[in-house]
């Protein structure tokens, strides 16, 4: 599979920051009750502002329309079944209205050429739920190279990030008895032969970071129980990011490497390579990954400019070493440059062939991708046959050919399937989807606004052919705007048949903070830095409204998780622009963040306001929490989160929602008590989020 370039969510006491000088304490929380995820009290306020919303939106006539249309779109047949090369055939994992938890299924890949392919069903994610009383979601599957028949199969209750571990036979098709089965836990597992795994987890109460996850590996033998396990590597508690994480790659050629990714924060990260003689640490730089493996050589990302060896390296390029060199932790690396990005360039995602790397890129924030093989000291690239003018994602790539999937789409494009062979070059379209709306009479647009700084933020507008300017149009703004994740066109049935084909527009912002133009453009963003990320987002507002796109009356924002977090600092610093704002399983209290959920892993990214001054002063005056005042006309937000989000947590939504009613101030909350970091935990749940939020937006903006 592809991998991304990056990896991506009691009162705060007086304390010594960083510089030397007092934090105080931000005043009493009157509202930290909530944060009590399970109590009573505050389920029984959830359950009360749940029927509140759902009685007043659910009786809008638009929403069962809305909510039959969503549904349909999801759990639709003519979808895409996203292929995986596994075990020597095809696997996909299937959701519709029949298998609303899911389907994990196989094919040959010439039934898979077919319009109706012969399925053959490995697991059925709906009857395990029944059979066990569980309320299971499949959340993915490790299987050991090169044979591929014994996987790792995770589950999750309920949609948390919170995995079971189960192993599973693929010639058998069954759990294996007394096979590797781990307990509920944020795991991190790879396999090391058909007898060993490694694991990070919480081993024996405690044995964890602040943030919630491992800092510890061990290797566990089959048949030995998880506390049996002998311990390969530690970090400390103190440790921020995500958790240590054991990976074992393979190339075609089915050498291996085994190391373990310790995250210092959540962009700093040292590599250690596992030998057998302990672990010791890859002399690479700490905004730096090992991303692949390749023909004998390792592939790293460099989030940060790299002299080595009198060699100079940019950020965001890729570069290889060789595999003797690492698994020797020799001290003179001499890395080679595989690509480069230019000005308007960056890398997103890149995958192993049996002899080739495949990476996808972004120019101008439009895709393309290209195959990479080793020659001599060096590397020569092709690019893939694919369309122009698309974004590209990179789908699965089998390391016993060079063959490898990937997915091309557009705002009017409907998502195409190709299959491509990396040595060659050469590609096929394989499928399309069928348009689900009526794009006869829209047209997208790429523009730029100007930010508070004088620098150009590029945007993508989607609207009519015969735009009025006059302001009347309801426009549907979003961004996401953190952790180096890019935001490109894609193709969405929801946003299409429930939004553009009702008269709307819909505006994508390719903020500062995102990836779209590599490292900078993330680091641009950073901590306290970061409000220039939401002066970005304005700046994208009042472009639309001067250009007579739309007004105030008419536009509004959609965003979740830190995108949530960019929907509440707008609502709160620039009320006047909004008419509706979506805030969706969002950070909005900025102050008690490390408190609550996995908010501690995420100080890379935000700073740490119990350690720094300037950075407690900047969410002090930028946190929506904190900054919601009474008496303002702020518009009226619907506010959406789940009791299962272990990640963020349900705490931020609920304290911003209570807070705004302790004021007297309008909203709509809601919270499904399952689904995890997302809309819902199937389909149905899914859309029935759609539903609400489009009959909460049309309510707003077309009324």
């Amino acid at each position: 599979m592809g991998v991304r370039l990056r990896r991506l969510f009691s009162l705060v006491l007086p304390m010594i920051g960083a510089a030397g000088l007092a934090i105080a304490a931000p005043p009493e929380d009157p509202f930290l009750w909530l944060e009590d995820v399970h109590g009573a009290r505050a389920m029984a306020w959830v359950e009360a502002h749940n029927a509140a919303t759902t009685h007043a939106l659910e009786a809008d006539a638009r929403y069962p329309v809305l909510y039959a249309q969503a549904l349909a779109i999801a759990g639709s047949r003519d979808r895409i079944p996203q292929p995986t090369f596994l075990h020597g055939e095809i696997y996909n994992f299937w959701q519709d209205d029949d298998h609303l938890r899911g389907l994990w299924r196989r094919t040959s890949l010439e039934d898979y050429r077919q319009a109706a392919p012969n399925w053959t069903t490995v697991l059925d994610i709906d009857a395990l739920g029944r059979a066990e009383g569980k309320s299971w979601v499949f959340k993915g599957v490790d299987c050991l190279r090169p044979e591929e028949r014994l996987c790792l199969i995770s589950l999750s209750e309920g949609g948390e990030d919170a995995v079971e571990v189960r192993e599973f036979d693929l010639q058998s098709d069954q759990f294996v008895k007394g096979g590797f089965h781990l307990p509920r836990g944020k795991h991190r597992v790879a396999w090391e032969d058909s007898d060993h795994i490694l694991v990070a987890s919480e081993f024996s109460p405690g044995d964890q970071t602040a943030s919630g996850y491992p800092y510890i590996v061990k290797r566990l033998s089959r048949g030995e129980p998880l506390s049996a396990g002998t311990e390969v590597f530690r970090g400390a508690r103190s440790d921020g990011g995500y958790g240590v994480t054991p990976q074992v790659l393979h190339d075609g050629q089915d050498r291996t490497l085994e190391f373990i990714e310790r995250p210092l924060d959540t962009f700093h990260s040292q590599s250690w390579v596992v030998t057998a003689s302990g672990v010791r640490r890859l002399g690479i730089p700490e905004k730096a990954q090992v991303v692949e493996l390749v023909d004998g050589r390792v592939i790293v990302n460099l989030d940060e400019a790299w002299r080595v060896q009198g060699a100079a390296f940019p950020a965001g390029a890729l570069v290889s070493l060789d595999l003797e060199s690492v698994k020797a932790c020799a001290a003179n690396l001499s890395p080679s440059l595989v690509w480069a990005p230019g000005p308007r360039e960056a890398g997103e995602s890149a995958a192993s062939t049996q002899n080739a790397l495949v990476l996808t890129r972004l120019d101008n924030v439009r895709g393309a991708a290209f195959a990479y093989q080793p020659q001599g000291e060096g590397w020569i690239s092709r690019r893939l046959d694919l369309p122009d003018n698309l974004s590209v994602t990179l789908g699965s790539a089998d390391s016993g050919s060079d063959r490898v999937f990937l997915s091309t789409s557009g705002f009017l494009d409907p998502p195409s399937l190709w299959l491509a062979d990396a040595a060659a070059g050469t590609s096929e379209k394989l499928k399309s989807l069928p348009a689900k709306f009526d794009a006869a009479n829209l047209v997208v647009e790429q523009r730029a606004a100007i930010s508070s700084d004088g620098v150009k933020i590029p945007y993508f507008l989607v609207h009519r052919r015969d735009l009025p300017r006059d302001g009347s149009t309801p426009t549907l703004m979003t961004a996401y705007g953190g952790f180096q994740v890019s935001n490109t066109p894609y193709y969405s049935g929801a946003v299409g048949k429930l939004w553009l084909e009702r008269g709307g527009a819909f505006v994508l912002a390719n903020i500062r903070g995102g990836g779209e133009f590599g490292p900078t453009w993330h680091e641009a963003g950073l901590g306290t830095k970061r409000q220039i990320v939401y002066d970005d987002f304005a700046a994208v507002a009042k472009d639309l409204i001067a250009r007579g796109v739309t007004s105030p009356r008419r536009l509004g924002i959609e965003g979740g998780s830190n995108g949530g977090l960019l929907m509440g600092v707008e609502l709160t610093q620039h009320p006047q622009l909004w008419r509706a704002v979506v805030i969706q399983v969002p950070l909005l209290d900025m102050i008690r963040i490390s408190k609550i959920a996995a908010g501690a892993s995420w100080q890379g990214e935000y700073g740490d306001v119990n350690a720094d001054p300037a950075v407690m002063a900047f969410w002090r005056k930028t946190s929506p929490y904190q900054n919601l005042k009474a008496g303002v006309p702020y518009p009226k937000p619907f506010i959406f989160t789940t009791t299962k989000d272990d990640r963020v947590g349900p705490q931020h939504a609920r304290k911003f929602a209570a807070k705004m009613e302790a004021m007297g101030l309008p909203f709509y909350f809601f919270e499904n008590t399952e689904g995890g970091h997302g809309a819902g935990a199937d389909l149905k749940q899914a859309a029935k989020v759609t539903a609400l939020t489009m009959t909460y937006l049309q309510e707003r903006l077309m009324d």
